[in-house]
């Protein structure tokens, strides 16, 4: 099942490269923690995207996708996390903003699908 224009496959890659660049900065200011747990969950989304698009079927399409939002909301977590515990001076609210609008998507394509079953 193909998304339409695959626009979340863009995105969450596009999300994915610069959650990269700004794990490497976080590692340049010696900031381990939670900036692999950002990494992981962030580069998460997209893998299951990917998965979910190659899915054998809608409820496997829905289980990818869900899997992706649930992903994105952890990396919406820990990037207010480590934005409100001050641990970097590195501002982090424009990968915020990316993680909610990722968040919204996903949701959408969540909710349309199960409504089309």
């Amino acid at each position: 099942m193909a998304i339409k224009n695959n626009l979340i496959q863009e995105k969450s890659f596009d999300f994915a490269l610069s959650i990269i660049s700004l794990f490497k900065r976080l590692q340049e200011e010696r900031e381990y923690i939670i900036s692999k747990q950002i990494l992981r969950s962030a580069t998460s989304i997209g893998a299951n995207v990917e998965e979910a698009i190659a899915g054998q079927s809608r409820k496997d399409f829905i289980n990818k996708l869900s899997i992706s939002l649930k992903e994105a909301r952890e990396t919406r977590y820990w990037l207010r996390l480590l934005q409100e515990s001050e641990l970097t001076s590195i501002d982090v609210s424009e990968y915020q903003k990316e993680a909610l609008e990722i968040v919204n998507i996903l949701s959408a394509i969540v909710k349309t699908t199960k409504s089309r079953s």
